[in-house]
């Protein structure tokens, strides 16, 4: 009899060790699916950047540090970099392109430029478009993590080797308004 109930628990145990493994693998799937949204996203801006940095470029010598910064970030192969370097890629161009949106209101013949004009709209759009993407990807890296985290779900986590991912931020210098000075 005792054979018996030992070989329950045993059992009971296997089933729950086996539930709670497929959850995190659930979780993680959708992460990555998540993450690979968002990377549509970021790849879309990417190679939107450079004709954006060309459109502009000619209207103004003053904003130059700004294309720099803008055309140095985007520089890097973006093929090459991993989730953590397209989150620092990521910081580092949204403050820059929110400057080339505060420029376009000091050049009224930039305003009225037909090919800035559509290049600014698709840029919009992405920047929406990221934005949702980053709050469904944090969402499921919050689900992931918690799942991951929760005792005993962590000795689990350990023991097969399922990792924290990173959320997507925003630096303390990205909240504050943009200023633009000429």
């Amino acid at each position: 009899m005792n054979l018996y109930i030992i070989l329950g628990i045993i059992a009971l145990i296997i089933i729950y060790i086996c539930i709670i493994i497929n959850q995190f693998i659930t979780y993680k799937n959708q992460v990555l699916e998540a993450f690979s949204t968002l990377d549509i996203y970021l790849k879309k801006r990417w190679e939107l950047i450079p004709n954006l940095v060309e459109s502009v470029k000619g209207y103004s010598l003053y904003e130059e540090n700004t294309f720099k910064k803008i055309i140095n970030a985007r520089n890097k192969s973006y093929k090459e970099m991993n989730l953590k370097e397209k989150n620092q890629t990521d910081k580092e161009i949204s403050p820059e392109l929110d400057l080339l949106f505060a420029i376009k209101e000091n050049y009224p013949e930039l305003k009225a430029n037909q090919s800035f004009q559509k290049l600014i709209k698709q840029l919009i759009e992405i920047e929406d478009e990221l934005t949702n993407a980053r709050k469904y990807y944090n969402g499921s890296v919050r689900l992931y993590n918690n799942k991951i985290m929760i005792f005993p779900n962590n000795l689990l986590a350990k023991l097969f080797r399922f990792k924290e991912f990173p959320m997507f931020k925003v630096d303390s210098d990205e909240k504050k308004n943009v200023e633009v000075n000429l």
